[in-house]
């Protein structure tokens, strides 16, 4: 995962695997794959190595819940006066999938993040 921003995240996961047990959902586990210059095997490989589960079966309460937080922010862009909202369904699934079924998000937006998902803690 020779990616920049996989490098800039090294120290937090590493932190966080000490902590304990590391899961990401299934579209984390399809972006993954969409990163240049890897390969499926690189990813099983990674993700196995570094003892992360993929959560594939995402819950119906994760989709309520991203369907919320995608309708709420719909609302305050088109409020704003901005375009049409330009924050992709996957977002709001992360930030869901995290907040009901993990303890915290580790990204390298914790901007978007914050704004959506006030209440969850952010690495």
């Amino acid at each position: 995962m020779a990616e920049p921003s996989a490098a800039a995240s090294m120290p937090k996961l590493t932190q966080a695997l000490r902590k304990g047990g590391l899961v990401i959902c299934a579209p984390v586990y399809c972006e993954l794959y969409a990163v240049p210059g890897v390969t499926p095997d690189l990813v099983n490989r990674f993700l196995h190595e570094a003892n992360i589960v993929c959560n594939f079966l995402i819950s119906e309460e994760t989709w309520h819940e991203a369907a919320l937080r995608l309708a709420r922010y719909a609302n305050r862009r088109r409020k704003s006066g901005g375009d049409s909202p330009r924050r992709r369904l996957v977002d709001f699934v992360v930030g869901a999938h995290a907040l009901r079924e993990a303890d915290c998000l580790l990204t390298l937006d914790e901007e978007r993040y914050a704004k959506d998902f006030p209440e969850l803690k952010l690495l």
